[in-house]
């Protein structure tokens, strides 16, 4: 499809259409030459002004896309060869051209275009080797990646923190399935290391589980004994000791190792409960002692009422910097009753929210990249606009009703392009 900078370029190639073409009484259409008249068709039915356009606008329809070729050849886009055939299509469709216009300078722009492209051929040669360059950059990138993804893998092929591995090596191979994939050899060889590494430990895995089945009455008599005596210090009052023996007993219910899943988790109810038992009747002696808790927990409230009168925000880098001050303030207050506290904390999240999204906003609205888009797009039209209005004026001044009628049309389209842009704009500067 051909754009308003093509058309633009090719419009110094086709003139006024008058002065290369007229419509002869019986309808039929001619261009001129500088070999002479020929007749080019006719479009019954029309106008004799609707007849000439007609043509004129096949004629900037090759006009087009030779400005096109040219614009692509100089870009560096286009391969050589591909030009030189496209010039070859072009001649050919100029000599056998049923249009109006100037032909003779369009078919000597497309005897110019060969020098063209081999003026621009460094340029598409150094594209070439970008793109070649970027490619190897993501052979290498990617063969990190994957050598990467293996050495982790090898690291844990010895270990023995069986869940959390076992849920690594997954999320592992999940990424190795998205990386791109590199040469069949180098592939192959890197995937090879790495399924060896996941095999050695799955293998190791169910030999550890194995083992454990056939310790399992041991594991069973082990947190017997230990839920035994976690039952006679439940009700113990000598805090301090008691703790700390809880800690050990958890440490050899951790070194007993595993049982049966049924066993385990009946025996661990057991031990829970006695611990949960001791530890309650703790907490709720230290929250006797513990007065200045609800001291803390009054600060935090007061706080949070001046966190939320910063709501609504009129003024961003204000409530930011105050926030950070008070927010300072509420990390020096000492403990708090942990359910009472993160009720407070979520309403100082809901603030601290409001503001950091009205701050992203502000600053999506500065951007000077979108900014100046949005000014290129607008700029764009009124170009357009401008450009289109002209060719209605000089097409009426000239007594050509119907081109005029298409440019005063496609002006109204622009306008219209326009008020969305301008709106768009607009939102920027608020």
């Amino acid at each position: 499809m051909s754009t308003p900078e093509n058309l633009s370029a090719a419009s110094a190639l086709i003139g006024d259409p008058a002065k290369f073409g007229r419509v002869g009484e019986d309808g039929t259409v001619y261009v001129t030459t500088p070999e002479g008249e020929r007749p080019v068709g006719s479009y019954p039915g029309k106008s004799a002004e609707e007849a000439l356009a007609y043509f004129v606008r096949k004629f900037e329809s090759v006009a087009s896309e030779v400005a096109l070729l040219a614009a692509r050849i100089k870009s560096g886009a286009m391969v050589p060869s591909d030009a030189h055939a496209a010039v070859a299509k072009l001649k050919e469709q100029i000599a056998n051209l049923n249009g109006v216009g100037d032909l003779a300078t369009l078919a000597k722009s497309v005897d110019q275009i060969p020098a063209l492209i081999e003026g621009h051929k460094a340029a598409y040669e150094a594209r070439k080797a970008a793109e070649s360059a970027a490619k190897e950059a993501k052979r290498v990138e990617a063969s990190a990646v994957k050598e990467k993804l293996v050495a982790e893998a090898e690291s844990l092929a010895l270990s023995e923190s069986w869940k959390t591995t076992g849920d690594r090596l997954k999320i592992l191979l999940d990424e190795w399935k998205a990386a791109p994939r590199l040469d069949k050899k180098t592939d192959a060889d890197l995937w090879k290391r790495f399924s060896s590494a996941r095999n050695k430990f799955d293998k190791r895995r169910r030999t550890h589980f194995a083992q454990l089945e056939n310790q399992s009455a041991v594991v069973t008599q082990s947190k017997s004994a230990i839920i035994e005596e976690a039952k006679k210090l439940a009700e113990s009052k000598d805090w301090l000791a008691t703790a700390n023996r809880f800690k050990e007993l958890m440490d050899a219910w951790k070194a007993a190792g595993r049982g049966k899943k049924s066993v385990d988790t009946r025996l661990w109810e057991e031990f829970k409960t006695a611990q949960d038992t001791f530890f309650a009747a703790k907490k709720a002696d230290l929250e006797k002692r513990q007065g200045t808790m609800a001291q803390n927990l009054a600060k935090r409230e007061e706080l949070i009422t001046q966190f939320e009168a910063l709501l609504p925000v009129t003024d961003v880098k204000t409530a930011r910097n105050k926030f950070h001050d008070l927010q300072e303030k509420w990390d020096r207050i000492g403990m708090t009753e942990r359910n009472k506290r993160a009720a407070l904390e979520a309403r100082l999240e809901k603030v601290q929210i409001e503001i950091d999204s009205l701050h992203q906003e502000v600053a999506r609205r500065s951007d000077p990249t979108a900014i100046a888009h949005a000014n290129s797009v607008v700029q764009g039209l009124l170009d357009a606009i401008e450009n289109y209005e002209k060719q209605a004026a000089k097409a009426e001044a000239a007594g050509q009703t119907a081109k005029a009628m298409v440019a005063r049309e496609a002006a109204a389209a622009r306008k219209t392009w326009l008020a969305e842009a301008q709106k768009g704009l607009s939102d920027f500067k608020k």
